[in-house]
């Protein structure tokens, strides 16, 4: 099968966040955010897309138009930032990046509906983690960079031979995105072990729905168009089929 090609692949996508964390670091002592800069951005989503942000703002059946207010991460506590909270905000803005960037070109290269859904929301993940990095005037590693650029060269790497095995066949796309989904979930399990900030908790919390959900529809799309039982090449057996077997979630609280 071909999403067991790709086992060892993403597992570097688990462990090489030292690496990416080690050269990006930093921090912007003289940028400021103000109430007008705080973006609000508005995505239209499939029923294969994830939903976020106030269950209010969500529309059901079809596409529905959800709002990000992302001026709720503002509007709780600053607090201190510890190391492995930085490496944590920095490395999912761009791993983050990397599932849109992948599922964009995949689109392109497939036409299949679900790819073009999935990345509109990983654009929304990137915007709210995008929000944490201005709220603690830290530097974006994504900054300037296109589609399929990373300024961690594991993550390069990584990007090019996810493509190049998701250009082999639709099907191989498609085992392509639900791995990306398990590892996201892997790595944000571990970094939400590592936090007690209460607005990277609600940020990074947001992304692992969103990630259970696109886990759910890839895996869907296999068996429902192919007949394929995806196996889990990541998560544990058990937790994957609880994952699976359990209905798409909408939307998370505000307070």
């Amino acid at each position: 099968m071909p999403g067991k090609k790709l086992y060892g692949l993403l597992i570097i996508g688990v462990i090489f966040f030292g690496v990416f964390s080690a050269g990006c670091i930093t921090t912007e002592e003289d940028a400021t955010t103000t109430e007008s800069s705080i973006p609000t951005v508005t995505q239209g989503y499939g029923p294969e897309a994830a939903p976020h942000g106030p269950s209010s703002n969500v529309t059901a059946g079809g596409f529905a138009d959800i709002t990000y207010n992302v001026d709720y991460v503002y509007s709780l506590p600053t607090e201190d930032l510890s190391l492995e909270e930085i490496q944590a905000v920095l490395y999912m803005r761009e791993e983050e990046k990397l599932a849109r960037d992948v599922y964009l070109t995949l689109y392109e290269k497939w036409g299949e509906p679900i790819f073009n859904n999935i990345a509109q929301s990983e654009q929304a993940h990137m915007d709210m983690v995008l929000a944490l990095i201005e709220k603690y005037n830290l530097t974006d590693p994504a900054a300037g960079k296109d589609i399929g650029e990373f300024e961690n060269p594991e993550l390069q790497k990584l990007y090019d031979q996810l493509i190049e095995q998701g250009m082999q066949s639709e099907v191989a796309a498609l085992e392509v995105g639900a791995l990306i989904e398990e590892v996201d979930i892997k790595d944000l399990e571990e970094w939400l072990a590592k936090t007690d900030n209460e607005d990277i908790k609600y940020v990074f919390e947001n992304l692992m729905m969103g990630s259970r959900n696109h886990l759910r529809a890839f895996t869907n799309v296999l068996s429902r168009q192919y007949g394929i039982t995806y196996e889990p090449q990541i998560l544990p057996q058990d937790e994957y089929e609880a994952i699976v077997n359990s209905p798409m979630e909408r939307g998370m609280p505000t307070g």
